[in-house]
């Protein structure tokens, strides 16, 4: 197998295979590569995409989807996604709007339909998270979204794994967690340029995860070109 030096490291030459209809994807900025990481039930996930829209699902190189939407959660929406998609799901299950009991059980039906883990909001009670982890065997994933959040309960309470989301501020939140929390898992937004992703990585995140442009966005400069057409 061919290989090139790059900066002192062997880098192998992976062959591609593209399509001619499937061609028009999203890809992820390559420097996501970067991270080091989360293995889940043995597929190591480096990169997750912040979507519900199946479309783009399906036309995105991530390498999980981060499926969390600002409604109540329904299982009819984790069953369409998780049978849709090509790679693990993980799913909402509430912990804002949705409170209680309710999200034990979206949580339980997760696993049933075959979501890879489930997510819940920064307002979940430690109690909840707990109650969450008894009844399910998949990763729970807790939302951190400033340095008010009281990780040690967190993870005491049953967290998986973090999911750093403090906007401008999520590489030094990662950064703040990592100096206490050498090993633990944790996923973190890192904006929309390389610099940040890479400084959100090198912060500390293991996986990072992206918000991929709307299909109203991609289909603009398709229809400018139909129109000129």
């Amino acid at each position: 197998m061919s290989e090139k030096i790059i900066n002192e490291k062997i880098v192998k030459y992976v062959p591609e295979i593209r399509g001619t209809l499937r061609d028009h994807m999203i890809n992820l900025p390559l420097v996501m590569r970067e991270a080091s990481g989360i293995k889940v039930f043995g597929k190591r996930i480096k990169s997750l995409a912040f979507t519900t829209d199946i479309a783009v699902i399906k036309n995105i190189n991530a390498d999980a989807i981060l499926a969390v939407y600002p409604f109540t959660p329904q299982s009819v929406i984790t069953e369409a996604l998780v049978t849709a998609s090509d790679v693990p799901i993980f799913c909402g299950v509430g912990g804002g709007l949705t409170m209680g009991k309710r999200v034990i059980n979206l949580a339980l039906n997760a696993e049933f339909t075959g979501a890879m883990g489930v997510v819940v909001n920064s307002p979940t009670s430690n109690e909840i998270i707990g109650a969450v982890r008894d009844a399910i065997d998949i990763p729970i994933i807790v939302t951190v979204v400033s340095e008010r959040d009281d990780i040690e309960k967190r993870i005491e309470a049953g967290a998986s794994i973090l999911n750093v989301s403090a906007g401008k501020n999520s590489a030094d939140l990662v950064r703040k967690i990592r100096k206490e929390y050498s090993e633990f898992p944790i996923i973190a937004t890192g904006g929309k340029n390389e610099e940040s992703i890479r400084d959100t990585i090198q912060a500390g995140a293991n996986a990072i995860s992206y918000t991929p442009p709307s299909t109203a966005e991609l289909f603009k400069e398709t229809m400018e070109r139909y129109r000129e057409a």
